[in-house]
Formats: C-alpha cells, sequence, structure tokens
C-alpha cells in the first residue's frame, strides 16, 4: 500500500469511534496548545526586554564615575571627580571602534513654566547624545557644538515634560526657567516609554554639559561618558581600550583600583535572555507533560483497538497482508490521531496567545519556530507510544487472531 492509502484506511479507522477519537486527541490538543502559550509568553517577555535594553542606545558603553576609598570610608558610585570631558575626547581620538561619544553631567532640576513647574532630571551631554541613544527628535532640533562652546541656555525635552508643562501646545521656541535661568526649548525628543529598570526615559531634558557645569551645578567634571561603538562585535575590545587610556589619563598604578566603572547594556541583554531562556524551557517542560499524558492515552487507546480488531488482523494476515503492513497500519493510525490533535492544539495555541495578549495585556511572541518544533513533537509522541501496540499487532498469530471471538 503507499503511503497515501494507509492514511485514507487509518482515517477511516479512527472515524469507527469518533468520541473516542477526540477524547484520545484532546490530551495531545491540550499539551501542544498549552506549550505554544507558554513558549509564547517567554519569548514575547524576552523581546520586549531586549527592545527595552535597545531603546537604550545603539552599541552604547557606559563609563562611569567610580567610588573612593576615603579613611578607610568607600563612597558609592558617581564619588570621584576624575572623570572630564577631555577624557570623552581622547577616547574618541585614541581608542579603534568608538562611533561617537558624548560627556554627560547629571542635575535634579525644576522646571518652571508660566503657572505650570515640573521636577525632573537634566541631562548635560553633546550633540552626539541623541545619536548615541538612538534617540531621534520629532519635533525641531538638536542644539549644536556651538551651542556647547558657548554654555548656552537651550535646550531639548522630552514627552513627558512637554505634558506636564504645556499640554497640547507646541513648545518649541518657548521660554522654561531652570534655576531662574531662561532655557529656550529647541526641540522635543521621541518618545522612549520606561526603561528596563522601570523609570520614565521621557521625564528628561537635555541641555550642553557646560551648561550643566557651569550654571547649574558648578562642577568641573562628568559624572558618565557614553560611548558607541562602530558594532556589536567591537565592544569587549573598545571597553579594553577605554579602561587601558583611562588609567593611563588618571595616572593610576598599576595595583590601583579603576576610578571608573565600564558598564554596557548588552551585559543587562545577556542576563535577561539567559534568565527568559531558563523560564521559558521551565515552561515549556511543565506543559511538555500534557503531551505525555496525551501520548500514555494514545498507547492505551491503541492497545484496545488491536484487541478490538484482532480479528480484522487476522483476515488481514490470511489475504497477504505481511507483519510490516500490519505494523504500518496501527503505527499510522497511531501518528495521524497525534498529528490532527497537533494541528489542532496548535491553533488554539496561537489563538490563546493572542487572547492573553489582548486581555491580560501581556506581550506574546508565537515564533515559527516553536510553531514547528510542536508539530515534529506531535508526531513523535504518535510514533513512540504507537510503536509498541503496532508491534504487537504484527506479532499476532493468524490462526489465533482468526479464531478470536
Amino acid at each position: 500500500m503507499n503511503p497515501r492509502e494507509v492514511i485514507r484506511i487509518a482515517l477511516r479507522a479512527l472515524a469507527r469511534n469518533k468520541m473516542r477519537t477526540v477524547l484520545t486527541m484532546l490530551g495531545i490538543i491540550i499539551g501542544v496548545g498549552a506549550v505554544i502559550c507558554t513558549v509564547a509568553i517567554g519569548e514575547g517577555a524576552s523581546e520586549q526586554v531586549q527592545q527595552q535594553i535597545q531603546s537604550l542606545g545603539t552599541n552604547m558603553i557606559m563609563v562611569f564615575a567610580g567610588s573612593v576609598n576615603t579613611r578607610g570610608v568607600r563612597m558609592g558610585s558617581e564619588a570621584t571627580k576624575t572623570l572630564t570631558a577631555d577624557d570623552a575626547q581622547a577616547i574618541l581620538q585614541h581608542v579603534p571602534g568608538v562611533a561617537a561619544v558624548s560627556p554627560i553631567a547629571f542635575a535634579s532640576v525644576q522646571v518652571v513654566y508660566g503657572n505650570q513647574n515640573w521636577f525632573t532630571r537634566a541631562y548635560g551631554a553633546s550633540p552626539e547624545f541623541t545619536q548615541i541613544r538612538n534617540w531621534p527628535i520629532v519635533q525641531g532640533s538638536s542644539f549644536s557644538e556651538r551651542d556647547v562652546n558657548g554654555a548656552a541656555d537651550v535646550c531639548v525635552i522630552g514627552h513627558t515634560i512637554v505634558t506636564e508643562l504645556f499640554g497640547d501646545a507646541n513648545p518649541v521656541g518657548k521660554t522654561i526657567r531652570v534655576k531662574n535661568l531662561p532655557f529656550r526649548v529647541l526641540g522635543v525628543l521621541e518618545t522612549k516609554g520606561q526603561s528596563p529598570d522601570g523609570q520614565d526615559q521621557d521625564d528628561v531634558m537635555v541641555m550642553p554639559y557646560t551648561t550643566v557645569q557651569k550654571k547649574i551645578s558648578g562642577i568641573s567634571w562628568v559624572q558618565l561618558i557614553m560611548t558607541s561603538a562602530v558594532s556589536q562585535q567591537a565592544m569587549p575590545e573598545v571597553q579594553d581600550g577605554i579602561a587601558a587610556l583611562l588609567r593611563q589619563r588618571h595616572h593610576l598604578r598599576a595595583d590601583a583600583s579603576d576610578d571608573f566603572i565600564i558598564r554596557s547594556p548588552n551585559e543587562f541583554a545577556q542576563a535577561a535572555a539567559s534568565t527568559s531562556m531558563v523560564m521559558t524551557v521551565l515552561l515549556g517542560a511543565i506543559a511538555s507533560i500534557s503531551l505525555l499524558v496525551g501520548g500514555i492515552g494514545i498507547m492505551n487507546i491503541m492497545l484496545v483497538s488491536v484487541t478490538e480488531r484482532t480479528r480484522e488482523i487476522g483476515v488481514r494476515m490470511a489475504v497477504g497482508a505481511t507483519e510490516e503492513d500490519v505494523q504500518r497500519q496501527f503505527l499510522s493510525e497511531a501518528v495521524v490521531l497525534s498529528s490532527l490533535g497537533g494541528l489542532v492544539g496548535i491553533l488554539l495555541g496561537v489563538i490563546g496567545s493572542a487572547i492573553i495578549s489582548h486581555v491580560l495585556g501581556w506581550s506574546t511572541f508565537v515564533s515559527p519556530s516553536s510553531v514547528l518544533i510542536a508539530a515534529i513533537f506531535s508526531a513523535g509522541v504518535g510514533i513512540f507510544f504507537g510503536y509498541y501496540p503496532a508491534r504487537k499487532a504484527a506479532r499476532l498469530d493468524p490462526i489465533e487472531a482468526l479464531r478470536y471471538e
């Protein structure tokens, strides 16, 4: 018999007991559907974290001011005052693989416009800030290098500040007050949403770092240097180059600790991806138990089917069917049963993932690979649990089978 004929006979045999067939398929349907849903939730969460981390910047490397030890008391990060804008310029000039650099000086400020005010964090940066952070300006424009050199009173603001101070009005060209200084709004940053640690990235204003240093904070150093590498592959080499350069510029002895801290969002991305993978595998493994239960159900029903069709098997062998023919027939019934259940389970899993995303607001992602794996696994369950009943049917003695009542 050709494969098409085998499948046709298998479908006809399964159709004899429709209710039993449906109930047997139910275990596979639930198992496959549960696997699709759980993997979709895990991959959706991983995708969301990756997007949030990517929103921080393109191939970004952050150099923070480090800690300092004063009379045995270790201060926290950003306690040193050795990181400067000249260090940023040196990184750009002397470290291979660096695409852009921006010194960053922080300041918490009260922003006032008319009768509205808002407490936010000001970023003092260079014009390359938006390039490094991959943060386009959707209204107006950014400040220039000339504004940095002149410590100009200009800024670009995030969407949260726009909402709190201006409402629906266009803020570009308006003047706001920061520490009684009038700042002209040059542009509005694109909405970014929350960062991976839950902070509102849009609650920010960006101005020349020289303005923050000279007019707001009164400092000569910077708390952070943002660097963008030319590619993700170049990032480890760039980090090593930055560390070596800064140790040399800061005149640190070989046995002295770094007075700076180098971090990259890719480190958080790798940790998040690893955690997400563990959770996805764990959830998938738990859901796969339903597939094993469904496979045991298939074996049970196929054994019952062999017993019920013993005389039929004897007749088939009597008219010329070989052991291979009988084994192939019963094995195909098990595979068809599990495959049909797998297809229905995949459909329900995709629908269930969409419902979860819509109702609960969770991010889900049904990848083609998970669908393919579920389909292959469901067919594999049919082969694994259908082999023993098929082998038992093939080894029946034709004479005894014909006598069976």
